[in-house]
């Protein structure tokens, strides 16, 4: 086994926590790099779980993607994996991965992405590992199920993007499909892994048995996209085409404005009455395009047409001036802009941590606020391997003896 570990006179990795979290007890081992596993098991850490983060020699592959301090501590994997330690075991050799058997008998949940043969000849199946831990919560993150045609095709983010639909919808505002400038399919699957894994722990509450868990991608992703766009063949036989028509029209996008751009939905009639009184033309919602929703949809072109034009005339302050309060509108923000944002620093959603080798660290808040047991950043993102020996101890692995301190 290689193992790593923190450099001698580290400070300390933890941070106090206000309370014991929800998931405070339960431990979950992770087996993937990237995003997607990562950061479903970062949102189980949050929450108060023990994350036990196994790595290769080398690292997860996000230790070297972003800007970096330091080799192996990279802002990509800083953003996927606080609330974790970190072992590193070879699953190539025999010794670690009875070593992992060992450490799986004792834990609450397994989330892994390796592919399915691959697992089962490392003994890693749900088959090989229940009859070890009976009340295991087995998680397997795949790009499809391996019921389904395309199972163990190679699946990443812009493949799903791509398979998915979600590419294709680009090509309203871009012309040609895109994908997403960000990781959409992975964080939207990390979300499905992260509730799965807890209505598994719930099922096992009632039940005392744990079970597998798989979560597809291409599935997750298809379903997601497919809440408005499955559209008229929601209906069997389909009674229209698919694609959610505000969007596929091309209405709904950010307005250029004279300093920049807006994002602007009014979608009552109070809204747009509204919306004309500000520009002092009231009297059109009298007119038979505007008066309502189906006048507004009939003569969807032209009502969209007039709107660009009147945009077009204030600045982003004077219409938040004019609209701002119950008027679905806001200023385009930049990615800089959020960093300074008034209802962000209000909230406390940047945190900052100071890390041991790391220096100053920014971090997101999470969005889920259990009043009683809040999410918190216990640790911080761990180096590599740091953990292992501190972990073997824990768990009395028998597999072998590491000559690493920790």
């Amino acid at each position: 086994m290689t193992s790593a570990h923190a450099p001698s006179g580290v400070a300390s990795e933890h941070v106090p926590a206000r309370s014991p979290g929800p998931l405070d007890g339960i431990t979950v081992i992770e087996i993937a790099s990237i995003v997607l596993g990562p950061l479903a098991t970062q949102y189980l850490g949050d929450m108060g779980a023990d994350v036990i983060k196994i790595e290769p020699p080398e690292g997860d592959l996000t230790r070297s993607l972003g800007p970096q301090r330091h080799t192996g501590m990279s802002s990509v994997f800083i953003n996927c994996n606080r609330n974790k330690r970190s072992i590193v075991l070879d699953l190539r050799q025999p010794r670690d991965r009875q070593a992992l058997h060992e450490i799986i008998a004792r834990a609450d949940v397994l989330v892994h992405s390796i592919r399915t043969q691959a697992a089962e000849r490392m003994g890693l199946s749900y088959a090989t590992l229940a009859p070890l831990n009976p009340g295991l919560i087995y998680c397997h993150l795949k790009g499809f199920s391996d019921e389904g045609t395309y199972a163990g095709k190679p699946a990443y983010d812009d493949v799903i993007q791509a398979m998915s639909g979600l590419a294709s919808l680009q090509a309203v505002h871009a012309g040609e499909p895109r994908y997403m400038p960000t990781i959409f399919a992975d964080k939207v699957s990390a979300l499905h892994a992260a509730y799965a894994v807890m209505l598994g722990l719930f099922q096992r509450n009632r039940t005392g048995r744990g079970q597998e868990i798989v979560v597809p991608m291409f599935e997750a992703m298809t379903a997601f996209n497919n809440v408005e766009h499955l559209w008229g063949a929601t209906f069997e036989p389909p009674i229209a085409g698919l694609g959610y028509e505000t969007i596929v029209k091309a209405a709904r996008r950010p307005y250029p404005t004279r300093d920049g751009y807006i994002a602007f939905l009014p979608y009552t009639d109070t809204h747009w009455g509204r919306f004309f009184s500000a520009i002092g033309r009231p009297e059109l919602m009298a007119d038979e395009r505007f008066r309502n929703y189906p006048a507004r949809q009939k003569f969807f072109k032209e009502v969209w047409a007039f709107v660009t034009e009147e945009l077009a005339r204030k600045t982003n302050a004077e219409w938040m001036a004019l609209l701002d309060g119950d008027m679905p509108i806001a200023a385009v923000n930049k990615l800089e802009d959020l960093l300074e944002d008034p209802h962000l620093k209000s909230v406390d959603f940047w945190q900052f941590r100071e890390h041991p080798t790391e220096g100053t660290l920014r971090f997101s808040k999470s969005a889920i606020d259990l009043r009683d047991s809040p999410a918190e950043l216990r640790r911080l993102p761990p180096l590599l391997g740091q953990h292992t020996d501190e972990i073997l101890e824990q768990f009395g692995v028998t597999a072998f003896k590491t000559d690493t301190a920790a």
